[in-house]
């Protein structure tokens, strides 16, 4: 059995930036007027890290329960953003996961930095949620670091399939270095592509298994692939 867990944003779809937009919208709710954020990466972070970032950067404090007060006011804003950008699904994704969904020996889950219901809101948006089960993968929503996020999405498939499936046929999938790093992280496979702000050179670096363009061609990356 072949298990599949792919990121989401630069990877399965674009959202036009919705994602940082409805953290704005958070802040504004939550902290106030307090000006633009700088100099925060969201690219291959968790969710969770970036919010201790924002809070940081305003120097405000962050306990549990503002940082839940702070979830929710975002999960709120999301897809108001999402309705309102020309979010796009990237060329190939539909035939690709359409393709993986019909196959046996293949299942799809998710390894993501997005919070669960965010990766829901964005995936259902898009009509992509019909191919994925939550329950097998990981979120954001409880670790800063990525590599501990794959460590969680092992755990889960190790509970959630019949039988553990051999970290040979574990495959990551995703847009930057850190999808990368975190399959290296549980000794999984990985196939990087060239979709989000990182270039084939740039992710050729971190050394994926695989590396592909796009999945434009959706045939050609199955076959080099599973």
């Amino acid at each position: 059995m072949h298990v599949c867990l792919f990121d989401i944003d630069g990877t399965l779809l674009n959202t036009g930036g919705a994602g940082q937009a409805a953290m704005e919208a958070a802040v504004a709710e939550q902290l106030g007027d307090v000006g633009p954020i700088h100099g925060i990466s969201y690219a291959g972070r968790t969710d969770r890290g970036i919010i201790g970032d924002i809070f940081r950067f305003y120097s405000s404090e962050l306990t549990e329960v503002i940082r839940a007060k702070f979830i929710a006011a975002y999960l709120r804003h999301l897809p108001r953003e999402l309705a309102g950008r020309a979010g796009l699904i990237l060329p190939g994704v539909v035939e690709m996961l359409s393709h993986l969904h019909q196959r046996e020996d293949v299942v799809l889950g998710l390894l993501t930095g997005n919070l669960l219901e965010g990766a829901r809101l964005k995936l259902s948006h898009h009509g992509l949620d019909e191919y994925f089960d939550f329950a097998l993968g990981a979120f954001g929503d409880e670790h800063v670091d990525r590599d501990d996020v794959a460590r969680a999405a092992w755990a889960a498939l190790s509970k959630s399939t019949p039988v553990e499936p051999s970290l040979e046929r574990v495959w990551v999938i995703g847009d930057t270095p850190a999808d990368i790093q975190c399959a290296r992280a549980i000794g999984a496979k990985s196939l990087a592509v060239a979709t989000g702000i990182y270039s084939r050179e740039q992710l050729g670096r971190a050394h994926p298994d695989r590396l592909v363009d796009d999945f434009s061609d959706a045939e050609a990356v199955l076959e080099i692939w599973i």
